[in-house]
Parts: C-alpha cells; sequence; structure tokens
C-alpha cells in the first residue's frame, strides 16, 4: 500500500493559522487540508502541535490507481502514437525547410 506523507502540509496549516491569530481545530485543519486524514491523527497532530509546536510524523494511504480495461489503455496508447507521428512529421518538415 502507497503512504504520503502529510507532516509538512500540516506544519504549514499550522504556521498560516498561528500567523492568522487562529487557535488551530479540527474543523479549520479539515478544511484547508488537501487529503483526507483520519479524526484520530488530526486530533493528534493538533494536540502535539499546541503543547509543543511540534508536528508528529503523520503518514495516510493513497488510494489505489484506477486500473483501466485492456480496451481502455489501447486506445489511450493509440492516441498518444498518432500525437507523436504528427509531432514527428512536423519536425521532418521542419528539418527539411531548414536544410534547403
Amino acid at each position: 500500500m502507497l503512504t504520503k506523507d502529510v507532516s509538512d502540509e500540516l506544519k504549514a496549516i499550522f504556521a498560516s493559522l498561528d500567523a492568522q491569530g487562529k487557535e488551530p481545530s479540527v474543523a479549520l485543519v479539515k478544511h484547508r487540508l488537501s487529503t483526507s486524514v483520519p479524526m484520530p491523527a488530526l486530533i493528534n497532530a493538533i494536540r502535539s502541535w499546541k503543547s509543543q509546536a511540534k508536528v508528529p510524523k503523520v503518514e495516510v494511504a493513497q488510494p489505489e490507481p484506477e486500473i483501466q480495461s485492456s480496451e481502455q489503455r489501447i486506445a489511450a496508447l493509440e492516441t498518444q502514437v498518432a500525437e507523436l507521428i504528427n509531432r514527428l512529421e512536423a519536425l521532418e518538415t521542419q528539418l527539411a525547410g531548414k536544410a534547403q
């Protein structure tokens, strides 16, 4: 399972709230997070910040990437190949123009 460290994001949020003169609360912090953090981890981070001005390492599970069907993958690859062919033809035309 892949994880993502959100400790730095939490530090930035706490510093921002502190600069605004606001006390970190679950609602304020949760609203500003870009990633969903479990409530117990969030409460623990807020308590740690309030008592020691430190944020413990907080990691959350990243969602598994969506698995595409073979047909979807093939269609995406065909589109990518067509785009690359167009780019290659444009570069060849450009180089042919400079060679003359």
